[in-house]
């Protein structure tokens, strides 16, 4: 078989891969397309490895006086368990929030549609994609709120008080607002910090009612 045919299957692969990865960037997840794509490449790449790497020393089932015996389906246990290791990156524990577990789920689903493409199942491999693809958008939806959520960035500037932070993603539990990230910089003074939180904002949530909730005094500076 041509090795062009071998570069396709890692390639269509790789694209698969990018699929899902493109819906885990939209949700603002910490592996993306590059982390998918590369997975679906690589899982592909050690199937096609493993099935056909070895012809040469297996031609009439004897290697030299040797008898030569290959499974390749142990190359493809192997890639299930060692991509672990990157979905076990993926996992956060915070308080009692556990966050990255459908991230680190896609990532070796992932390398399952790899294999599987790379040992040319090409419709297995596709349809598995889809079906990740169509998986994680229909169960990300809350069928109890219909409300859509957007990704916005606020920044809330010279703030003085002590437990403000607590304080403020108890608001924003208040107003089923989402905390995606937060980060914190001291600007200089040590009494003084800014804050840059990531959200997902459900559309019934203004604006303006987000600077209300963050401007609880008024030396406070805030913008979304």
């Amino acid at each position: 078989m041509s090795e062009l045919v071998y570069i396709f299957r890692i390639l269509l692969a790789g694209i698969c891969g990018a699929l899902i990865g493109f819906e885990r960037k939209n949700r603002s997840k910490e592996a993306g397309i590059r982390t998918h794509f590369v997975v679906a490449c690589g899982a592909a790449l050690m199937m096609v490895v493993s099935k056909y790497a070895f012809f040469d020393l297996i031609q009439g089932g004897m290697f030299g006086d040797v008898e030569v015996r290959l499974d390749p389906s142990r190359v493809a246990s192997t890639i299930a368990s060692g991509i672990g290791f990157l979905g076990a990156g993926m996992i956060f524990v915070h308080k009692n929030t556990i966050t990255g577990l459908t991230t680190a789920a896609g990532i070796w689903a992932t390398s399952g549609v790899g294999m599987a493409i790379g040992a040319g199942m090409y419709v297995l491999g596709i349809g598995g994609a889809v079906i990740i693809l169509v998986a994680q958008y229909l169960l990300h939806i809350d069928f109890h709120r219909s409300r859509k959520s957007g990704i916005r960035t606020l920044s809330v500037k010279d703030v003085t008080e002590d437990g403000y932070q607590q304080y403020i993603l108890e608001k924003f539990k208040e107003y089923s607002i989402n905390v995606l990230n937060v980060s914190v910089e001291k600007p200089g003074t040590e009494s003084v910090r800014n804050y840059v939180f990531k959200l997902e904002i459900p559309n019934n949530v203004t604006e303006d009612e987000i600077i209300t909730i963050v401007k609880y005094k008024s030396s406070i500076k805030a913008a979304v």
